[in-house]
């Protein structure tokens, strides 16, 4: 339970207010600030592995920051592809299974589409879940996009300390369904909600043990 709560405290040290200030703008922009806000959320995980008790990070430019952005885009695209392409046919047969009666076409695969997308929801979020932490904190620490896509390593991990996994899964699906909750918010707060939900799931992910050691290592030179 200290995990947990030191990932919900740890967002509102320090400067909170500016950092959320411009991390909310990001959210916002987030069709093209996508890469830099991941970018972010690997540094702010970089910076928990070496000090859990330091302050997230201030938002720095760099390309440091675009090309950590990069590859998480990169493996989640690659996580996220398949559940993407099984979207559609999963709504025709959703749809053609005639489980409401809608008279308007179009309307019934609005329909078909928002339950297929709920049925993906659950596995896509637990595989996001079972394979992302850890490698988070592995790329963080050694800076080598292949410990993004190391997913055997991860597997091996999470058996390995499945416990603390457990936890800190729990800490980051909470703060996204806190996030999700902002929703109601006039569709305002959801965008601080978010951000300060990719602080958690930063610090939940540095609280990790993985091959990458335990705490701080130096990234390689270069």
């Amino acid at each position: 339970m200290r995990l947990v709560a030191a990932s919900f405290a740890w967002p509102h040290q320090g400067a909170w207010r500016s950092r959320f200030a411009l991390g909310t703008l990001m959210v916002l922009l987030l069709p093209i600030a996508f890469i830099p806000l991941l970018g972010y959320a690997i540094a702010a995980t970089r910076s928990a592995v070496e000090d859990p008790k330091r302050d997230p990070p201030s938002w720095t430019p760099s390309w440091r920051l675009l090309v950590d952005g990069f590859w998480t885009a990169l493996v989640l695209f690659v996580l996220t592809a398949p559940f993407a392409l099984a979207l559609n046919p999963l709504a025709d047969a959703i749809g053609g299974a005639h489980l409401w009666q809608v008279s308007d076409r179009a309307l019934s695969q609005v329909y078909a589409h928002i339950a297929a997308t709920f049925v993906l929801a659950l596995p896509w979020g637990l595989l996001l879940l079972l394979l992302m932490p850890h490698g988070t904190r592995r790329f963080a620490v050694t800076q080598r996009a292949r410990d993004l896509f190391d997913f055997q390593a991860t597997l091996r991990e999470v058996r390995r300390d499945f416990a603390t996994w457990n936890i800190a899964a729990a800490a980051m699906v909470t703060a996204w369904v806190l996030a999700a909750a902002c929703v109601g918010l006039l569709c305002v707060g959801v965008l601080p909600g978010t951000f300060y939900a990719i602080l958690v799931s930063a610090h939940a992910s540095a609280t990790l043990r993985s091959q990458a050691g335990a705490s701080g290592a130096h990234p390689p030179p270069g």
